[in-house]
């Protein structure tokens, strides 16, 4: 196999080593999946990226260090930002074709926009073992296509969840938000992501996860553009609008290092 180029990218952040890292591989040919798992696995990241040119965009996948996934933001951000910065795909709207559909991102000012799927929660009561698992009693628990919801009482009680990752593994689900509203006036709500079931435990900044967090939080503050803040110890901020169906997902994004995989 040829050389590959790789990058390193801090997204939804303006400055190094914070928002969340992810790896970038830009392949010129087709690879095997379990190939690119290891790759994953040797980033140790939470995400590593693979871009391949297809006729029309660009083919995207994603892989945590342990398992591949259907959708990915920060990733997704990261290989806006890595193709565009190195030059090996030309300034304008870039279309990933991926697990979720036809993404397209765009870069609008200083910030890149992705065009993701909403993925609205609908109420249920709380399962025991969630409840167990985070140390407390949630406001408001909701199911996603891919995530649980946790609504909290304060923003205090988001930032102080030290949750139990080995009970968290018996809840049945890829991951876990913790949310609250905000209780700085520069963001709406903060947030945290939780996914031992995908081999993270604590994912710095997860984009995915507000394409549920968005509609939750639009409802209730009724308003179509918010901006977040996800708590994890790195942080990052991200610039958010619901749009029917669609959440599009503003974030920045700095390149920490280049290189080839051999």
């Amino acid at each position: 196999m040829p050389r590959i180029k790789c990058w390193q990218v801090d997204a939804f952040t303006d400055r190094p080593f914070a928002g969340n890292p992810a790896a970038v591989c830009w392949l010129e040919q087709e690879a095997d999946a379990a190939w690119m798992q290891q790759v994953a696995a040797e980033m140790n990241l939470s995400e590593t990226a693979f871009v391949r040119p297809l006729g029309e965009g660009h083919e995207l996948r994603w892989f945590t260090p342990a398992v591949e996934v259907d959708l990915c933001g920060h990733a997704t951000l990261a290989a806006a930002h890595a193709l565009w910065q190195s030059g090996v795909a030309p300034k304008g709207a870039l279309r990933f074709h991926t697990r979720s559909g036809v993404l397209a991102c765009t870069q609008v000012g200083d910030f890149i926009e992705l065009d993701f799927p909403a993925t609205p929660a609908a109420a249920m009561a709380p399962p025991a073992t969630l409840v167990e698992a985070l140390g407390v009693e949630p406001v408001f628990t909701g199911s996603s296509k891919f995530y649980l919801l946790v609504a909290l009482a304060s923003a205090a009680a988001v930032r102080s969840l030290r949750p139990d990752f080995r009970k968290l593994l018996d809840v049945p689900t890829l991951g876990v938000i913790a949310t609250a509203a905000s209780d700085d006036p520069k963001f709406d709500f903060i947030s945290r992501f939780f996914a031992p079931a995908l081999g993270v435990n604590e994912d710095p900044v997860c984009g995915s996860a507000h394409c549920c967090l968005t509609p939750y939080w639009a409802e209730r503050l009724g308003k179509s553009q918010l901006t977040a803040y996800q708590a994890s110890a790195r942080g990052g901020v991200l610039r958010l609008k619901l749009d029917g169906d669609r959440v599009t997902l503003g974030g920045q994004a700095v390149t920490i290092w280049q290189g080839e995989l051999v």
